[in-house]
């Protein structure tokens, strides 16, 4: 009985100390964050002079004030959203297409296949030889530079395999005795049933799509088809002053903001609604990343 007592008293000790553990790591992982959106909500200059930890000091939207008096922003939040529903839906449904066709037994060169594309999870042309392909192909200033180099990823398509390896032949089985052909297959039987995979991947794509301001960087000189990020890192990179001037209904307002403040806006604004999308998906995404981890 003494035993049994003392492993008891080890046990609710273990789930103390785990329990402040965890605490702890949630406290440091999402402080960060909190810290950001304090200081974005407060006035730069105040935020200068320090001391705002848990709430802000002076309460002011100046800074966001100054992000979306800039011009030419709405054009590019509509690019960055064209381009991440359009890239999502390609990128999807193309790997997806390709993975179904790897994962049927019998396919003449799959495995060749499959070594070539592992081949290019560790080696890649590079950024120059990259550019120049996308000049030949005409890409250079066109919308379709955000979709068509990442419009198929291997590492997805792994995934994506792995989870059409699983679901029972009985039901293309079934499917061919009705009469259907392997494009119905595909489009009536297997993608209804690949939710979780399908939330995972469109998540992962997503969340690319969203952040990438490099392609619009290097690829496009065209102001009208830059993407949110690339437009806010040229105005973090225009920032580097103490003050802007701003246009706010045609007229032009002296606001004191901070480069610091305008880049701590500017992260507020470019997450929040990638942030508002993942409780959504978060259902198919657990399920999701529990793809092939239990066999039997």
């Amino acid at each position: 009985m003494f035993a049994l007592k003392r492993k008891t008293m080890g046990e609710a000790l273990f789930d103390i100390v785990n329990n402040l553990i965890m605490l702890c790591v949630c406290f440091l992982t999402l402080y960060p964050i909190w810290y950001v959106l304090i200081n974005a909500f407060n006035d730069g200059n105040d935020a200068m002079l320090g001391g705002i930890y848990w709430w802000p000091r002076m309460f002011s939207l100046k800074n966001f004030d100054a992000v979306f008096a800039s011009p030419g922003i709405m054009q590019a939040m509509g690019i960055t959203v064209a381009k991440t529903v359009l890239g999502v839906l390609v990128h999807v449904f193309f790997t997806a297409m390709v993975a179904y066709a790897l994962s049927r037994k019998g396919l003449i060169g799959g495995k060749l296949y499959i070594l070539l594309g592992t081949i290019t999870l560790f080696f890649n042309g590079g950024l120059i030889p990259t550019f120049l392909l996308n000049r030949d192909l005409h890409l250079l200033d066109n919308f379709m530079v955000y979709i068509i180099p990442v419009m198929f990823s291997f590492f997805d398509l792994i995934i994506f395999m792995t989870f059409f390896r699983e679901i029972p032949e009985g039901l293309e089985e079934a499917a061919r005795i009705d009469g259907a052909n392997d494009w119905s297959i595909f489009l009536r039987v297997v993608l209804p049933v690949s939710m979780p995979v399908i939330a995972t991947i469109a998540l992962f794509h997503g969340v690319y799509q969203w952040n990438d301001y490099f392609a619009g960087i290097i690829y496009v000189n065209n102001p009208d088809l830059q993407p949110i990020q690339t437009y806010l890192f040229r105005v973090v990179a225009q920032s580097s002053s103490s003050q802007m001037m701003v246009a706010v209904q045609g007229s032009s307002v002296t606001k004191s903001v901070t480069s610091q403040s305008i880049k701590l806006a500017t992260m507020v604004v470019t997450t929040l609604p990638i942030v508002f999308v993942y409780p959504f998906l978060q259902r198919y995404f657990v399920k999701g990343m529990m793809i092939g981890s239990i066999k039997g």
